[in-house]
This record gives structure tokens, sequence and C-alpha cells, in this order.
């Protein structure tokens, strides 16, 4: 059975997917929650590949048999795991889910082939960052709790998308510090539309100001220009709190790994800062380092947030304690405002 885009999205929820792509393929980017096992591997399919091109495509499919057949008690055990019934999708929904399905069907197994396979998906994710969303963007320089603060708002039932979450990093060059390992931006991309497809685009969405690029991840262009163009909100924190919140943060991190990404930044902080921050560091003086580093990030941050200026539509002080507190101000400030 064959079903388009808008039917798997409906019955995803209810049956296995099956992802038939090699596994460098999954890696770079896949559905959620879908389960790969590959009908080529990665070496299987370099392989075909070269065949396809030089004896062209009838021996390219005989290659691709003679290399499956070994493995088709394993791929069918492995699909059966699964349950009874399940979606299948390759690349475009060609000939490696139509075969799989056939296998399948041999073992008296219901499959639905999705039609386009992992490309139709892709287009639905891309054409979805082009809709309206209805953002209000927290804003705040560094330290200022901007995380915790989206997070504590969808505890109370808000709308959040979590980006730095969705990117396993925090955004400036000391991000990927205690994180996994970041998503290719195809993957992240997925996550965040799978993350978008949950929400009410009616209503208000939060989320943090973010740059372009989150570590090695880049926002769609059309997702970050709506972000471009959403109402802020400021957050505003003293310095010295800012402080004692990124000591907090940071003060179990690695040393060396902390030294390592401060080099990142030698010219931007300045030699001289640069030298008095690493001086600190190794010294244990994780507070000293992080004031001298605010002085660079604040500037940053103010100049971006000037610019900015024409969105904000109010600033919110907080003691960067009690995150309740804040919320409720927010949540009052938004709907006075």
């Amino acid at each position: 059975m064959h079903i388009d885009i808008h039917q798997f999205l409906r019955l995803r929820h209810d049956l296995a997917v099956a992802d038939v792509r090699s596994e460098g393929e999954y890696i770079h980017g896949h559905i959620a929650g879908a389960h790969n096992i590959p009908i080529l591997n990665n070496d299987e399919r370099h392989q075909v590949g070269i065949d396809y091109k030089t004896k062209g495509q009838q021996e390219a499919i005989k290659t691709g048999f003679r290399m499956v057949g070994p493995r088709l008690t394993q791929i069918i055990e492995d699909a059966q795991s699964l349950g009874d019934e399940f979606i299948v999708h390759c690349w475009r929904g060609g000939m490696r889910s139509s075969n799989f399905c056939q296998f399948l069907q041999m073992a008296n197994k219901k499959t639905h082939q999705l039609v386009g396979g992992y490309s139709a998906y892709r287009h639905a994710v891309l054409d979805s960052f082009n809709q309206p969303l209805n953002l209000t963007v927290l804003g705040g320089c560094t330290g200022s709790g901007k995380t915790d603060v989206l997070r504590a708002l969808a505890a109370q039932g808000e709308q959040i998308i979590d980006l730095e979450k969705l990117a396993h990093h925090k955004g400036s060059v000391f991000g990927g510090l205690m994180m996994k390992t970041q998503p290719t931006t195809e993957q992240f991309q997925n996550d965040l539309f799978e993350a978008m497809i949950k929400l009410d685009r009616s209503k208000r969405i939060w989320i943090e100001d973010e740059s372009l690029g989150i570590g090695k991840v880049f926002l769609p262009e059309p997702f970050w220009r709506q972000m471009k163009k959403a109402q802020m909100i400021e957050i505003v924190v003293d310095k010295d709190e800012r402080i004692k919140r990124l000591v907090k943060e940071y003060g179990h991190t690695d040393t060396d790994a902390f030294l390592e990404a401060m080099v990142r930044i030698t010219r931007k902080l300045g030699g001289q800062h640069f030298n008095s921050a690493k001086e600190r560091l190794l010294q244990g003086d994780m507070a000293a380092t992080i004031e001298i580093l605010l002085a660079y990030y604040d500037k940053a941050y103010r100049i971006g947030l000037d610019q900015k200026a024409a969105r904000i539509r109010f600033k919110v002080s907080w003691n960067g304690e009690d995150v309740s507190v804040i919320c409720n101000e927010l949540l009052s400030s938004s709907t006075e405002n």
C-alpha cells in the first residue's frame, strides 16, 4: 500500500517506521522515531553506485540483489521486531523501499510505502518553516538565565521552542562544553520541525534569542527571518548575579576544554584580556575568568540588542534566583502590553 506524506504524518503515531536507507544516510538526517534497517549498507550502496555508473542500471540491480541475498533473513527478522504492520521509506520511495516491502509481504507482514520517501518528508520540513509563527523572543545578556526562564514557562503550560536543547549547544564558543555531540544541520532542522508540529501556531510561542548558527548547526533561513522580525522581551540581570550563574553552570567544566574554547576567541578578547582570563582560569578562579569574558560578551550583545531596539516591547528585571517570579511577571506584562 502506498501512502503520501500527509497520511504518513498521521499513521506514524500508530505504526513503526522502517528507514531502509544506509546507516550513513540515516545518521546525516532521519525522521524522528524511525528504525534504521538498511537494505544496503554504506559499502554496498557505494559499490552499487559504482556499477550503476560504469555498467548500467541492470548490472547495478544485480549487484544489489547479490549483496542483499545473504542478509535477507536478518533483514526480515529485524523488521519483524517492529511488529506486523509498519511504514517503509527509502530516499525517494523507489527501488529500495519497494523491494523491502515485497520481502516483508512474503513474510506475511503489512507494509505502507511512503511515496517520495525521505525526500518527501524533507520537503514537508522545509515548507513548514515558511508558515507564520506567533513568536515572542527572550533576549538578555549572557548569564541572564534565558534558557531557565524558557523552560520554566513551558512548565507553566506555555508553548516554547528550545533551540539549545535541539542543537545540543548553548550558543557561545563555550556552548558545546558538557553537551552531547551536535546533530547535523539537517537532523537539527528535522528535530525543529518535529517540535513545531506539536504547537498551535496561532498562539504565542516563546523562543530564546539566538544567532543564525548555534555551534555547528544552522537555523533554516525562513525561520531565522521570522525570529528577526518577532517582538522581543529583554531580561535584565545584574552582572554579579550573572557571574554567579555562569560559575554554577561552567564551574565543573574541564579546565583544558574551557581553555581550548577560550583560545578560539583570542582575537575578539584581545591578547591582554585573554592572558588575564587564562591566568585566572589556571588559578582556579572561575568567577574572575568569567568576569573578564563578560566584558567581551556584554559589549557584543549590547551592540546586537541596540540593533533590535525597535522590536523590544519591554524589559523585565530579575534577581536571577526564583524563576517563577520572572515567569509570572513575563506572563502578566505580556497580557498588559
